[in-house]
């Protein structure tokens, strides 16, 4: 439970509307936001552990690597589609703009979690 709540702590109390309009765009921005992020884990994981959410955290948000993981998952399906049709969420281009930008938002936080899972418990 502790995790969750810093994960939502870090990832949509504490980031700035600066931070969550530009850590896509440019690193600085990125780099702010993660260290935001990780930091409040210090309380329930060790350094080594905090470094490893921290890096993730960079280069999941700075690179919006979910995109790759949506379409990749829907790659599995019959009706598959071109990357250049995807790349603004990973879902269809044929999707409300909405849903997709909702169900990419929950499926980026699931990989924090999962990330933030793995190394709180083995590090």
């Amino acid at each position: 439970m502790e995790q969750l709540i810093l994960h939502l702590l870090g990832d949509f109390v504490t980031q700035s509307d600066w931070m969550a309009t530009n850590k896509t765009k440019r690193s600085w921005p990125a780099f702010c936001h993660a260290v935001v992020y990780s930091l409040p884990f210090l309380l329930i994981g060790s350094p080594a552990a905090v470094g490893v959410i921290f890096v993730t955290h960079f280069f999941i948000d700075r690179y919006r690597l979910i995109r790759y993981v949506i379409w990749a998952k829907n790659w599995l399906s019959p009706q598959r589609h071109p990357w250049a049709e995807c790349s603004a969420t990973g879902f269809h281009k044929s999707m409300p703009e909405w849903l997709a930008t909702w169900l990419m938002i929950v499926s980026d936080a699931t990989i924090h979690l999962i990330c933030n899972y793995f190394a709180l418990r083995w590090l």
